[in-house]
């Protein structure tokens, strides 16, 4: 059975807000070397929705109506993000120019504390959250596998949590397996996303055997050799994953267990 074949098996689809979504694996679109590279990797990813920063479509990155035409043309969803807001209000303010330009009303919400790490402002993104919700928007916070956090943002209307794996663009994997999977035992009915970190296809099998919903990434697909096939590793990694958690995952044993057993097995006496 091909990869192809086998997601045909995996019977539960990704929700996210009342909205069907055909992958889980969502994919940023910044650092392509050209249009028609990144048009080639979401094309073979699979993938049903894409990440794309406010601010670097306004500065003519991605040479606006043309992007926003080839995005069409894939039949994915944009999802707007607020990368490099570091304040509520810039977030906030954000948010409402995506809303307009954009057309959507879902929103990847960032409020970084940090330069060198990029990590959440954990108290910063809750406020942003709450003001945002209330305003209609869904809110997909990324923010860090703290329990507390996650917590909060869930009570003030986000029915998407988006944990990092490691900081932005490192490509470490998971770094807290151990957090992220109380995270998931904590939360068994809120969906959660593996946001940032992720460097390989294995680190996205991981998060998947974890339990969590979907994965999303950017660097480690836009800066490889070959963007498309690694677009397609990935998919392949997170259908892999979701199918093993499903299925029903070993667990680690202390002993060994043969896999044969040894009843009736023949024994001859050899002098």
């Amino acid at each position: 059975m091909n990869v192809r074949d086998a997601a045909i098996h995996d019977t539960s689809q990704l929700s996210l807000y009342g909205q069907a979504i055909p992958s889980r694996i969502l994919l940023g679109t910044a650092g392509y070397p050209s249009p028609a590279i990144l048009s080639d990797a979401l094309r073979a990813s699979g993938v049903g929705i894409v990440t794309v920063s406010l601010r670097r479509e306004m500065a003519g990155e991605k040479t606006g109506a043309n992007f926003l035409k080839l995005i069409s043309a894939l039949g994915v969803r944009v999802l707007p993000n607020t990368a490099g807001c570091r304040t509520v209000r810039e977030a906030v303010t954000t948010a409402h120019m995506a809303r307009e330009v954009f057309a959507t009303d879902w929103i990847k919400l960032e409020v970084i504390a940090n330069d060198d790490t990029l990590q959440p402002d954990v108290f910063g993104l809750v406020e942003a959250a709450d003001i945002l919700t209330k305003d209609g928007f869904k809110v997909f916070p990324y923010t860090t596998e703290d329990l507390s956090v996650a917590e909060r943002l869930q009570r003030v209307g986000c029915q998407v949590i988006m944990p990092w794996g490691a900081p932005i663009g490192t490509g470490r994997g998971l770094v807290n397996p151990a957090a992220l999977k109380s995270l998931r035992a904590y939360f068994p009915d809120v969906t959660l996303i593996i946001d940032a970190g992720i460097g390989t296809p294995s680190h996205a099998a991981q998060a998947m055997e974890l339990g969590f919903d979907a994965v999303l990434l950017n660097t480690a697909v836009a800066k490889a050799a070959d963007p498309a096939r690694m677009a397609a590793a990935f998919s392949a990694a997170v259908t892999a994953g979701r199918l093993g958690y499903e299925a029903g995952l070993m667990l680690p044993r202390d002993m060994a267990v043969p896999s044969t057993p040894v009843a009736g097995t023949p024994f001859f006496d050899i002098d």
